[in-house]
């Protein structure tokens, strides 16, 4: 199972692809706001990996079992950001958070969460409720403080 940061370069390239129709060492570098040695390094164990194809000075592409992982990080990534946004959590936060908890989330985690955007999508009048409570609590905390 490829690291953390692994799985954010792969996320990366897919995203860099599904956008541009390729991606670029330059590309991932500034995406990632990481030096271009860091990506060729991390290419270069991807490779070896089996997960990318990279030859130097040209384009990087995924492979079949790199793909199928660019792609389970990806849908980690939106189901994290879906619900948290239901939640009501800021987009400031959302962004920091994703980040933090998407690559230690366990798939039986994972699959509760989603099936709690689901719930909430099938029941929004559910939804609007636990937000109404939870802006009342707030409000009532701070008037206590």
């Amino acid at each position: 199972m490829p690291t953390p940061s692994a799985e954010d370069y792969l996320e990366r390239i897919y995203e860099l692809i599904q956008e541009k129709g390729y991606a670029r060492v330059i590309d991932i570098a500034s995406s990632l706001q990481v030096r271009s040695s860091s990506v060729t390094k991390m290419l270069q164990k991807l490779g070896t990996e089996s997960l990318v194809n990279y030859e130097k000075y040209r384009g990087i592409t995924l492979t079949p079992r790199g793909e199928a992982i660019a792609k389970s990080v990806k849908n980690r990534h939106r189901k994290l950001e879906e619900l948290l946004r239901m939640l009501g959590v800021g987009e400031r936060s959302i962004a920091r958070d994703v980040e933090g908890v998407e690559h230690h989330v366990s798939p039986e985690t994972l699959a509760c969460f989603r099936d709690l955007v689901s719930f909430f999508q099938e029941h929004p009048e559910t939804l609007t409720a636990f937000l109404k409570h939870r802006r009342a609590r707030r409000c009532s905390q701070s008037i206590d403080a």
